[in-house]
C-alpha cells in the first residue's frame, strides 16, 4: 500500500468496526457470556436428615455435639438452646437457608425444631399428605413405653 491509500482506508476500517460492534449489541444474552464466574458459597453447619435421626431424647450435650457437630450459635442468654444454621448461596440463583434448633433441659436433649427433620415412615406419609412448611417443631419421643 502506498501512503496515499492508507488515509482513505482508515475511515473504512473504523466504519466496519462500528458496524460489527453495533451488531453485537443486539445480542440479548451477550452479558451472560462475558460475566465473571461466581463460586458457590456454603456457610454454617450442614445438618442432614440422617444426622437428626440419630438424636434421641435424654442425650447429653456431648452426644448431640458428636451427632450434629459444634453448633454455629451458642448464646449465653439461652444456654439451653443450640442453633445450627446453614446458608448456601449458589453462584447464580436464589440462596437457601436451613435452620435447626436443639433444646436442652438440665443438660439433656428435650426437643428439636427447624426445617430439617428426621425421615421416618410417619414423616414420609405426612409429607405426602400435607403441604410442606418452612419450619417445624418436633418433639423427640421418649423411649419409655407406657403400660
Amino acid at each position: 500500500m502506498s501512503s496515499r491509500t492508507l488515509p482513505h482506508a482508515i475511515p473504512r476500517v473504523v466504519l466496519l468496526s462500528l458496524l460489527l460492534l453495533a451488531g453485537c449489541s443486539s445480542v440479548p444474552d451477550v452479558t451472560s457470556y462475558l460475566s465473571p464466574h461466581r463460586i458457590d458459597v456454603r456457610q454454617g453447619n450442614y445438618v442432614t436428615q440422617d444426622m437428626v435421626a440419630r438424636l434421641k431424647p435424654g442425650m447429653s450435650r456431648d452426644q448431640v455435639r458428636f451427632a450434629l457437630g459444634t453448633p454455629l450459635v451458642t448464646d449465653v442468654f439461652h444456654a439451653d438452646r443450640w442453633d445450627y444454621v446453614y446458608r448456601f448461596q449458589p453462584g447464580r440463583g436464589e440462596p437457601q437457608l436451613r435452620r435447626l434448633v436443639v433444646f436442652f433441659e438440665e443438660g439433656k436433649l428435650v426437643r428439636v425444631a427447624g426445617d430439617v427433620i428426621a425421615e421416618t415412615e410417619e414423616t414420609k406419609a405426612a409429607a405426602a399428605a400435607a403441604p410442606t412448611s418452612a419450619a417445624r417443631v418436633i418433639d423427640v419421643p421418649s423411649g419409655q413405653k407406657k403400660d
